[in-house]
């Protein structure tokens, strides 16, 4: 499975592609950051980093997205654009018809170093552990697209079989009640009832 993660940001948007499976080794496939000119107007960071996600994604063919889920911050001004940034990510995915997820950091930081509250000093040596790098990726938002991207493929493919599973039992379920009605009507599940012919 091949998984874009995404550290959203308009300065400075990590943008990190990784390969593997769940209990296989994994591999780096990408790894870089959408720059934008904090001088620049705001509509046209945005559109930057549109082309720059947008350019990555028709090149790498990623299998699934992971985003960083924006939570609140003190600084109101920082969470808009990084959310803004973060909604890029997704409708671009959208588009080409992938699957999105949202991680937390902390969720991200605990999938690659076992501590939800590790640093960034601390995420940045286990990703490049995990992905024999022989250089740790720079800047950190680099590192946390990666640790995103490991995340998902971890620690997706557990939700991926927990959701079919549940769609499982849901139509299991709706199986039994066609069949328990079928059989209170005297009748077939989609068939005609019983003695009597089809016209």
């Amino acid at each position: 499975m091949r998984v874009m993660g995404v550290d959203p940001g308009l300065t400075r948007c990590g943008v990190g592609v990784v390969e593997g499976a769940p209990g296989k080794r994994l591999h780096l496939v990408h790894v870089s950051v959408v720059r934008t000119d904090a001088a620049e107007d705001h509509a046209l960071r945005l559109l930057g980093v549109e082309r720059g996600i947008e350019a990555l994604m028709d090149e790498l063919r990623p299998d699934a997205v992971a985003v960083e889920r924006v939570f609140s911050q003190h600084n109101v001004r920082t969470v808009m654009g990084t959310a803004q940034a973060a909604g890029i990510a997704m409708l671009a995915a959208a588009r080409r018809g992938l699957p999105v997820a949202l991680h937390t950091p902390s969720e991200a930081k605990a999938a690659v170093t076992g501590n939800g509250r590790a640093d960034k000093a601390q995420v940045t040596a286990m990703v490049t552990r995990l992905l024999s790098l022989e250089t740790a990726p720079r800047p950190a938002d680099a590192a946390d697209a990666l640790a995103l991207a490991i995340c998902h493929v971890w620690r997706g493919s557990a939700q991926r079989r927990l959701a079919r599973a549940q769609v499982s039992r849901i139509e299991q379920a709706a199986r039994a009640e066609r069949e328990r009605l079928a059989a209170r009507n005297g009748t077939a599940p989609g068939g005609p009832s019983r003695g009597g012919s089809v016209q």
